[in-house]
């Protein structure tokens, strides 16, 4: 991989990864419908992509540290009595919801990585993906409760945090986008888009730390070929102010546009997965 095609891919992961496109999605099939000739498999690209996804959670980690903090103040009881319980009560609801995606991972991690191979089914969950996002605003403007008064993160139960943990496994597909089912998990238990989303970028970080460090182990053993590291380092750094300034923006997005946020990438992902399905079969 040059520094170009590196750059491209850090720019790619950095945005995809936290809109609701699907960066795993959009990894497969772009260098197909590119023709580039990126090895997956290779030894250089196992430390690129953990290098990337650590450049993605420092970004979530700097724009959400006033949650992470207040969360750690909660857990060692350094804040006040109430406010500690708020905040031992949100990492509850983080981990019951990150715990199925890291069941199913684990148990079929070889399935789901053969489905990466193969841009064609990468585009046909790209219209999936595109489908789910319409089908939950559709539903969420059909139910009067979306319209109603809400209280928040703290307005969801246990419960609502496991069925959002189970949304959070579509992902596992590539083209099914885990900060899109998570939001469509998080209205569909009634919360609105931008609480949705935070919840979802929340659950996010401790998803991508975890699948870094099983990464690790084998990038310290990889015994690459110099300047490999440096150029995954910079394409990280690219990676993770990519990653910043799109939560950023989906924020102040999704606080705006409470009614029909997701519909844009919905339709968006309808057209490229359909697109990128005839391009691969005609080519």
């Amino acid at each position: 991989m040059d520094a170009m095609h590196a750059i491209f891919v850090a720019l790619l992961q950095g945005a995809t990864e936290l809109f609701p496109v699907s960066s795993l999605g959009h990894a497969v099939v772009i260098p197909a419908l590119l023709d580039w000739q990126l090895n997956q498999h290779s030894d250089a690209f196992l430390p690129f992509l953990v290098l990337l996804h650590t450049g993605t959670a420092a970004a979530l980690l700097l724009y959400f540290w006033r949650d992470w903090w207040a969360i750690g103040l909660g857990v060692l009881g350094l804040s006040g009595r109430a406010e500690a319980a708020r905040m031992r009560r949100l990492l509850l609801l983080i981990v019951v919801a990150t715990i199925p995606a890291v069941i199913f991972g684990f148990v079929f991690n070889k399935f789901f990585k053969t489905l990466f191979d193969s841009p064609m089914i990468a585009a046909f969950f790209l219209v999936m993906n595109g489908g789910m996002l319409l089908l939950a605003e559709r539903l969420r403007g059909m139910s009067a409760s979306a319209h109603t008064a809400h209280d928040g993160l703290e307005s969801l139960s246990v419960r609502d945090a496991l069925a959002v943990g189970l949304w959070q496994c579509g992902a596992l597909f590539p083209g099914i986008s885990r900060s899109g089912a998570t939001i469509v998990g998080g209205l569909l238990r009634g919360i609105n888009h931008a609480d949705a989303a935070r919840f979802s970028f929340l659950i996010a970080l401790p998803v991508i730390v975890g699948a870094t460090v099983l990464e690790v182990p084998k990038l310290l053993h990889a015994g690459l070929a110099p300047g490999v590291l440096s150029l995954a380092a910079l394409a990280a750094v690219v990676a993770g102010v990519t990653a910043f300034l799109s939560t950023w923006f989906l924020m102040r997005y999704f606080r705006s546009n409470d009614d029909w946020s997701l519909a844009p990438f919905g339709i968006y992902c309808l057209i490229f997965g359909a697109g990128a399905m005839v391009w691969l079969a005609i080519a």
